[in-house]
C-alpha cells in the first residue's frame, strides 16, 4: 500500500533540520508538508528537501489535514510531527505493523515500554482522561488514543466523515476553536470495530517549532465530543 507522511507545519525550521534528515524516505510513496503560515524558513527547507507543499487557508490543525488532503497521494496516510515529538526511527515498525492487515496503528506514548517526556501534569491528566472516557464509553481499547502519530487507511477519512464539519461544528461554536480530528477517528474506529493496533513509542521533548496547544477550549471541545458520539450512529 503506497504511503503518504503529511506533517502539518508551523514555524518548524529548527525540527525540520534535525529531526527530517532521519526519516527514511524510502518508505513514502510522497512527503507532503502542509504549511499554517509559518513565519521562519519552513516551507523554503521542506522544499529544498523535495517535499511536496501545501500552504494551508484553513484554520487548525483539521483545517491543514483538509486542506492537504486533495493532495494526497497514497492509500494510507501517516501523520508526523517534525518538532521532534514523533521519533523517526518508530517510522518504519509503526508500517510494518500496519501491513499485518491493521486498518490503524497508533505510535502511544502511554503503551508499556514508552513515556512522555513533553507532558506536564495537566496534559498527562488530559490524555489519560480522554483515553478513557474513550475506552469505557466507546469500547476502545487504547492506550493513547488522542497522538497524532499514527497511520491509517485514507478510506477512513471519508468512511469515518472525518472529512465533513458537521462532525465538529456545535463544539467548535460552543468552544470558539478548532480541533482535529485524531480524537473522532480513534472514537469511530472503536465503534465500527476496525482493527487497531498500538506500537510504544516514547515522545522526547519538543525541539523548536510553535506549540499549538489550547489547553481548556480543546479539552472541552475533545470531551463534549466523546459524550456527544454516544448518541450519533454512522
Amino acid at each position: 500500500m503506497k504511503i503518504t507522511l503529511l506533517i502539518p507545519t508551523l514555524n518548524e525550521e529548527t525540527g525540520m533540520r534535525s529531526v527530517m534528515p532521519r526519516v527514511d524516505t524510502s518508505l513514502f510513496e510522497q512527503i507532503l508538508v502542509v504549511d499554517g503560515n509559518s513565519k521562519d524558513n519552513t516551507v523554503a527547507v521542506a522544499r529544498k528537501m523535495g517535499y511536496d507543499v501545501v500552504l494551508q487557508k484553513s484554520p487548525g490543525i483539521r483545517g491543514a489535514y483538509m486542506d492537504a488532503l486533495p493532495f494526497v497521494r497514497g492509500e494510507a496516510v501517516l501523520t508526523f510531527s517534525p518538532d521532534g515529538n514523533s521519533i523517526p526511527e518508530l517510522l518504519k515498525p509503526c508500517i510494518a505493523k500496519f501491513e499485518e492487515g491493521y486498518d490503524m496503528v497508533i505510535v502511544s506514548r502511554y503503551a508499556q515500554g514508552a513515556r512522555s517526556y513533553d507532558d506536564d501534569a495537566v496534559t498527562a491528566f488530559g490524555n489519560w482522561l480522554f483515553t478513557a472516557s474513550i475506552n469505557l464509553f466507546h469500547g476502545g481499547k487504547y492506550t493513547d488514543a488522542m497522538v497524532i502519530y499514527r497511520i491509517y487507511r485514507k478510506s477512513l477519512i471519508e468512511q469515518l466523515a472525518l472529512d465533513q464539519d458537521a462532525s465538529y461544528a456545535f463544539e467548535e461554536k460552543l468552544f470558539r476553536t478548532n480541533v482535529s480530528w485524531e480524537p473522532l477517528l480513534s472514537i469511530r474506529a472503536a465503534r465500527h470495530k476496525l482493527k487497531v493496533a498500538e506500537i510504544p513509542g516514547d515522545e522526547p521533548a519538543r525541539d523548536g517549532g510553535e506549540r499549538k496547544l489550547q489547553v481548556l477550549k480543546w479539552g472541552a471541545a475533545y470531551y463534549w465530543q466523546i459524550l456527544r458520539e454516544i448518541f450519533i450512529r454512522l
